[in-house]
This record gives structure tokens, C-alpha cells and sequence, in this order.
């Protein structure tokens, strides 16, 4: 049986410069519409905001629009300093201890695919086309949440539409996640909804989902290269 052609072979990735905006998305209405009003509020704000100014997009500048085989949507960065680094669920490689959430996605992982990874920087995933996004890029430290009315959510409905143009597999952990999927276009696509891995949740029906497999034997059967879960960054 003849191979099929891989569907979402990248196109040339984006090179990270010193813009906070990635080139290849700069196109979208967020940016004319939204992003000035926003830059100019986190501008004011009195407390540290988490990720750094330079990581604010670093999700989207690690994966190119062409380049997007999986979306995995998350909420706020880390609220803790240290922890939010510009990729959803994310750390920096030396962060210990490991995020409740964090760990409870490898303890999954190790269940599911027998992969581990050697710490909680995610880059090795964005590299090969799993978008790490947070639903809001920014936060205050110390304040889950404080930076939820800022219009974020624009911009992660508008990267959904974009990336739904052709089949790619969304993993929406939570609620919150879930409601995104309006902004999903239809037809092609996998979409996997489960509890979030908080300890809240995670015991609630994420233990035992088993995302990864699921996500790399449906890009199989669609002739793409499955992701390698156990990549380092």
C-alpha cells in the first residue's frame, strides 16, 4: 500500500528574533485590533506580569502556522516566578520541584507511551509542531487568573481558526479549554476533551486518557510522523 503524503509537513520555521510578535502570525486581527490596547495595559501594570516580555508569544514563534500538527490548550502561565516561560504547562529545565499539573501530564505520558522526559521544559514537543498555548498569555504573579479580561482570548481563537484549516489534533484539558473549541473550524480534525491534570481534577478522568497514543496513531493513519514525546529540549 503506497504511503500517504504527510499532511502537515512544516514549512520553514519562524526565526526567533528580538519582536515579541511572530512574523508569521503577525497578520491576524489580534494584532491591528487588540495587541496595543493590551501592550499598553500590561505596560501599567503595577505588579511583575509572568512569562517575560520576550516569552509573551514564544509559543507561536516555535510553531509556525504550516507547522501546527497539535494544539494543546492551556489557561495562564504559571503564577509563580520562575515558572512561566512562554509554553503552556511548561517550566524551565531547572525547575524543581516539577508543577502539580506538569507532573501529573508526564505521570500520564509514562502510562500512556512509556516515554519520560529529563525535565519540564516542553520545547522539544513545540519543535515538532505541538502548539503550547495558554488561552491568556500573561499574568500577574501570585494572581491565577488576573489577567483574564485583558482580551487574550482573541488571540487564541484566532490561532484556532488559523490552525483548524486543516486536520490537526486539539488536546483540550478542562472547562476552559473546551470552551475554545467553538473557534475550531469543522471537519477532519481530532479533538480530545478530558478533566485538566490539576490534582483538583486529574483523578476526575485525565489519569487514564491516554492523549499521547491517541494523538500519534491518529497522525499515522493521516501519513504524518507521530510526535516524540520523550524529545528532550
Amino acid at each position: 500500500m503506497a504511503s500517504q503524503p504527510d499532511l502537515f509537513a512544516p514549512a520553514t520555521s519562524a526565526v526567533e528574533g528580538q519582536s515579541p510578535v511572530p512574523q508569521a502570525w503577525e497578520d491576524l486581527p489580534f494584532f491591528a485590533d487588540d495587541w496595543p490596547r493590551i501592550s499598553d495595559a500590561l505596560s501599567r501594570e503595577t505588579r511583575p506580569v509572568l512569562p517575560a516580555h520576550e516569552r509573551r508569544f514564544y509559543a507561536l514563534s516555535l510553531c509556525p502556522p504550516e507547522a501546527v500538527k497539535v494544539v494543546i490548550l492551556g489557561q495562564d502561565p504559571y503564577p509563580t516566578p520562575g515558572h512561566a516561560m512562554g509554553l503552556a504547562f511548561s517550566v524551565n529545565p531547572d525547575v524543581r520541584p516539577l508543577p502539580k499539573s506538569l507532573a501529573n501530564i508526564f505521570r500520564e505520558l509514562k502510562d500512556d507511551t512509556g516515554d519520560s522526559l529529563p525535565n519540564g521544559d516542553l520545547s522539544g514537543w513545540a519543535r515538532q509542531g505541538v502548539l503550547l498555548l495558554n488561552t491568556h498569555l500573561s499574568v500577574p504573579a501570585g494572581v491565577i487568573g488576573g489577567h483574564a479580561k485583558l482580551g487574550w482570548e482573541r488571540l487564541t481563537g484566532q490561532v484556532l481558526a488559523r490552525v483548524s484549516g486543516r486536520p490537526t489534533a486539539f488536546v483540550l484539558w478542562g472547562k476552559p479549554a473546551q470552551g475554545m473549541a467553538r473557534h475550531i473550524q469543522p471537519d477532519g480534525h481530532l479533538i480530545l476533551e478530558s478533566a485538566h491534570p490539576s490534582p483538583l481534577s486529574a483523578s476526575r478522568g485525565f489519569f487514564g486518557s491516554r492523549p499521547f497514543g491517541q494523538v500519534n496513531a491518529w497522525l499515522a493513519a493521516h501519513g504524518a510522523s507521530p510526535i516524540d514525546w520523550g524529545a528532550p529540549a
